[in-house]
């Protein structure tokens, strides 16, 4: 009899070396709790693992998770190249390297004799990691950067895929997609459960808690299930500490991202009749401010409370490298996806980044929220 996904999971998890956690480019608050909590299954493994994401670091908003861990924004050192050279007969006397109009140039010296270039190999070492678990990713273009820079190790090294929409590709050597889940750190706790409830602890409840809060709107949202209520039960019955997490993700706020709100919404325009509300942050916001883009995902939720009609819902700013960009949000039946494609929109159908070069933030907010009527007034 074949494995099912769930053993597959695991019986990947507990062979793998050196596994990285990835998540997309534009990772919610869902996303991390998601991977913090599988990062713990490692840990108690006593394995090492990496969490990755294109986006960046997680929001300080979570900083309050004692699970939570370090995210890195690339993946440096992923694999060596090895050179070898035939030393029998000339022995090394000396060896030293210098980058010379972009090339790396590596002189050996042999204490007598020569070398010619067929005592020269090269070799690449394997890959850092060997196991790749996917969270929230509906494909792999939705990594951002990560995936065209090491397309050739996304290509070569096993793929788990954990996601709950529908719209995810099954990429993944094993695919784990639930699409009964209101969110992947619900997935996740089926896994455990699964596996062993004893698994859960306080601290594992607590973070996969704040991950479905943030995915379900506090369990407002229409996706929430009587399997994702009990879900929620299950966890604070494990020790999920619900009010802490309601504290730390709707009433704590940096004065940094204060700052920026108040900019925000004093720009906030809409168009209640088709769902749309907007704003714009210049790079002099973000200064005066003293934010930086992360914040923005907590500013969406505060856009959406001062615009109840809206079901989409874009912010503009602008970046540090001089061009234009924008988070665009959808709710159901909208695809952020397909409202952004004329802009090279990059995430999935729920959230997309945009990036409009060659142009200013004004007319970027002209161009982008021209097509989004159009294509609104349609709908």
């Amino acid at each position: 009899m074949p494995l099912s996904p769930h053993d597959q999971f695991f019986m990947a998890l507990e062979r793998a070396n050196r596994p990285l956690i990835v998540l997309k480019e534009l990772a919610n608050v869902d996303d991390f709790s998601a991977a913090f909590g599988i990062a713990t299954y490692f840990s108690r493994l006593e394995k090492p693992v990496d969490i990755v994401s294109s986006g960046g670091r997680a929001p300080e908003t979570l900083n309050f998770l004692s699970l939570a861990q370090p995210v890195r924004g690339d993946l440096p050192n992923i694999r060596s190249l090895v050179i070898k050279v035939n030393a029998q007969q000339a022995k090394v006397d000396e060896l030293s390297y210098a980058v010379i109009d972009g090339e790396l140039e590596i002189h050996i010296t042999p204490k007598s004799g020569a070398w010619s270039a067929s005592d020269v190999r090269v070799a690449t070492e394997n890959y850092k990691y060997d196991l790749i678990i996917a969270i929230g990713a509906p494909d792999l273009t939705s990594l951002g950067k990560l995936s065209d820079a090491y397309a050739d190790f996304f290509a070569q090294t096993p793929i788990i895929n954990i996601d709950h929409l529908a719209s995810n590709e099954q990429f993944g050597n094993v695919n784990i997609v639930d699409m009964n889940a209101s969110s992947v750190s619900e997935v996740v706790l089926g896994l455990f459960r699964k596996k062993d409830e004893d698994l859960i602890d306080p601290e594992l409840a607590t973070t996969l808690l704040t991950g479905m809060i943030a995915k379900t709107k506090s369990f407002r949202s229409l996706h929430v299930t009587t399997r994702t209520l009990e879900s929620a039960a299950t966890l604070i019955s494990k020790g999920a500490r619900r009010e802490e997490i309601i504290e730390h993700l709707y009433r704590t706020r940096s004065v940094e991202t204060l700052r920026l709100w108040g900019r925000a919404l004093a720009r906030l325009k809409s168009d209640a009749n088709i769902g749309l509300a907007w704003t714009l942050l210049t790079r002099q916001d973000f200064i005066a401010a003293g934010a930086e883009e992360a914040a923005l995902q907590d500013i969406v939720s505060e856009l959406l409370s001062s615009s109840p009609s809206a079901r989409v819902v874009v912010i503009f700013f602008e970046q540090p490298d001089g061009n234009i960009g924008a988070h665009l949000y959808a709710e159901r039946p909208h695809d952020a996806l397909m409202l952004g494609a004329p802009f090279k929109a990059v995430g999935t159908r729920e959230t997309t980044r945009l990036t409009l070069t060659d142009t200013d933030i004004v007319a970027a907010e002209r161009a982008v929220i021209t097509h989004l009527k159009h294509q609104l007034e349609k709908a």
